[in-house]
């Protein structure tokens, strides 16, 4: 005769760790109340739901609308570790959707993120990163981080922060400079930036050029470049065995030596050389800014001097195959052959 037998082992394809999620329309709000409840492992579980639910677009445009950014904006004050970095991966999900990063502005989650830029954390730190980063992809993103005052903390903090981190915050960095640079130039942004062009890390290099790019827009942020230096160094980069750091690099020089100053500078450094070895790279943008470079350097006497002799090389460039490459090139020319 057969026994009932009850299993000492859980459902197939049942996650311990998460909550239960309601069926459809009631899912989100149920979590919602789980979010608010007393009890750590209620709030646990409906975080490690709520993870998998944001990748969908449109489960984060219902979450948004029924109040669940006011319940994660209350858990990033959880004295709970596990329950501050799941909530910060939550809102990092949901920064990755347009739906999100709008939501992120109207219910100032940014203000509530920016309390644990110093969290023991490192994983909750990360998290809170990947959610700016993600954010300043918006325009409108970049602009509230920069009204948000946090520049300044940003700048801080890259050099006290990860590897791993510190790419992330050069991201920020990068496109939130483009919208206002005032803040990072009154906070020593260029001196920090500058040390990291020195880094053995190439991803950091990278990211440092690309940062000093936006920073060099404003004529003070051309002025400190000269004042601080770091011209040689974008000079030496344009040698960097990464074709993305001599691209960048260039176009940082392209900014920089708008002025007499940076002209100078430049060609102190011996710029040319290195900026006409740039013009066979693979990478279109590096041959265009190294062309930029070179036509701002040709507007000094002793610039177009030096390049009387290179004129050729430039012509051939008027038959690259990027557009904007032919139209640098023959303006390079007409620079260089200019006679007073």
């Amino acid at each position: 005769m057969a026994h009932a037998q009850i299993s000492k082992y859980l459902p197939p394809d049942i996650n311990p760790t998460q909550a239960a999620i309601a069926y459809g329309c009631r899912a989100l709000p149920k979590l919602n109340e789980e979010l608010q409840s007393e009890d750590l492992l209620t709030r646990q579980k409906a975080l490690m739901a709520l993870c998998d639910l944001m990748h969908d677009p449109e489960h984060v445009y219902t979450a948004i609308r029924i109040g669940c950014l006011e319940s994660l904006k209350a858990l990033l004050k959880d004295t709970n570790d596990l329950v501050r970095i799941k909530t910060t991966e939550v809102l990092y999900v949901m920064a990755t959707h347009n739906v999100g990063r709008d939501g992120f502005l109207e219910h100032d989650v940014i203000h509530a993120l920016s309390f644990l830029l110093s969290d023991p954390q490192s994983a909750c730190r990360e998290n809170l990163h990947l959610a700016f980063k993600h954010l300043a992809q918006l325009p409108a993103g970049a602009k509230g981080i920069v009204n948000s005052s946090l520049i300044p903390s940003l700048v801080w903090k890259l050099q006290r922060e990860e590897e791993g981190i510190q790419e992330l915050l050069l991201d920020t960095l990068a496109a939130c400079l483009m919208e206002d640079a005032t803040e990072a130039l009154a906070s020593r942004a260029v001196p920090f930036l500058k040390e990291k062009l020195l880094s053995a890390n190439s991803n950091i290099r990278s990211k440092a050029t690309q940062a000093l790019i936006a920073v060099s827009i404003p004529l003070e942020g051309k002025n400190q470049m000269w004042q601080h230096d770091v011209i040689p160094i974008l000079v030496h980069l344009l040698k960097d065995k990464e074709e993305e750091v001599q691209a960048n690099a260039a176009g940082a020089l392209m900014y920089v030596t708008v002025t007499t100053e940076g002209k100078y500078a430049a060609l102190d450094a011996e710029a040319i050389r290195p900026l006409l070895e740039l013009l066979q790279s693979s990478l279109s943008k590096a041959r265009l800014n190294a062309i930029k470079v070179l036509t701002m350097l040709a507007e000094a006497p002793e610039g177009r001097k030096l390049l009387q002799s290179h004129v050729p090389t430039l012509r051939a460039l008027e038959e690259d195959t990027s557009a904007a490459v032919q139209r640098a090139a023959q303006i390079a020319v007409k620079v260089i052959e200019w006679k007073p």
